[in-house]
């Protein structure tokens, strides 16, 4: 089997796979031991080698549950990329967290690092994002942190998740971001349009995507049945799964999008390494955007 190439992040950045592995319903999946050393290493032998958590994920939860695995295989640390979130607190009134709520501060961010790197067993992210833009987040102040967490060895390259290009444009003047993690898919097309991968194309960085199949909704015929049913066609006419067409949708973007698969199921990993093979044509391209907006661009 063919190992995917990797890629950069952004010039002079870490290098990661051309699609990632999401972990936030870890806790759900149930695995087993062994069921869950099965899909990392999948993963890995396809050439997943990057895994997006979120301290967060799972009731906070699923990062142990991955830092397991590693524990028990921490030579394969060199090999893989981790990518943490940080900076969401919900309500949770044993936390004393009594209105779900942002903290971009100094000191939540530094305990929520020593948190991640402790339940994943590890003692450096590649890459940290803050979850969530916040109304009150002082871009002085997480420039700072970012600076102090990266001499200290922690964290060794920082973004954003879900920022607004004016949001990420301010944080980016003080501090290096090498992406900004965004929803986008054929249901979601508005990164393309509102200046978001413009973005990251005039920044020379490549953003992450979640969520690329809507949740599952692109490949449920009642969702959607225009798209649904141009996804089927041409997904048989280029002998590929609906999936993997629609993940090399959004990987055919100049912005080189990297989308985070975020199943269970080993044949979706399958399905996206495939899509990082099929290079659609600019026709295959619009088609599907025609259909996904219910008519052809003006």
């Amino acid at each position: 089997m063919n190992t995917l190439s990797s890629v950069q992040l952004a010039p002079g950045g870490p290098v990661f796979s051309p699609v990632a592995a999401g972990l936030w319903r870890l806790h759900d999946w149930g695995f087993s031991t062994s069921e869950l050393a099965a899909w990392v290493e999948h993963a890995i032998h396809l050439g997943i080698t990057t895994f997006d958590h979120a301290d967060l994920y799972g009731g906070f939860r699923c990062e142990a549950l991955f830092g397991q695995w590693l524990k028990a295989n921490p030579g394969q640390r060199q090999h893989i990329q981790l990518v943490s979130k940080c900076g969401i607190k919900p309500l949770d009134a044993s936390r004393g967290w009594q209105v779900k709520h942002y903290d971009s501060s100094r000191a939540h961010i530094l305990a929520a690092v020593d948190a991640s790197l402790q339940n994943l067993g590890t003692d450096y992210l590649d890459l940290l994002l803050i979850h969530r833009p916040d109304p009150l987040l002082d871009p002085d102040e997480v420039a700072d942190t970012f600076a102090s967490l990266k001499q200290s060895g922690k964290v060794r390259h920082f973004g954003v998740s879900n920022f607004s290009p004016s949001q990420f444009a301010l944080l980016a003047s003080r501090t290096a971001l090498l992406t900004n993690q965004v929803e986008a898919s054929l249901l979601h097309s508005a990164p393309l349009f509102d200046g978001t991968f413009d973005q990251c194309l005039q920044a020379g960085i490549r953003p992450m995507v979640w969520s690329p199949l809507a949740g599952g909704r692109l490949l449920q015929p009642t969702s959607h049945p225009a798209l649904h049913a141009a996804l089927q066609q041409m997904a048989a006419e280029l002998a590929v799964t609906p999936a993997t067409l629609a993940l090399a949708w959004l990987l055919r973007h100049p912005a080189r999008p990297i989308p985070i698969s975020g199943s269970r199921r080993l044949a979706s990993l399958d399905e996206a390494a495939a899509a990082c093979r099929l290079q659609l044509d600019r026709q295959h391209w619009f088609a599907l955007l025609a259909a996904a907006q219910g008519q052809a661009v003006a």
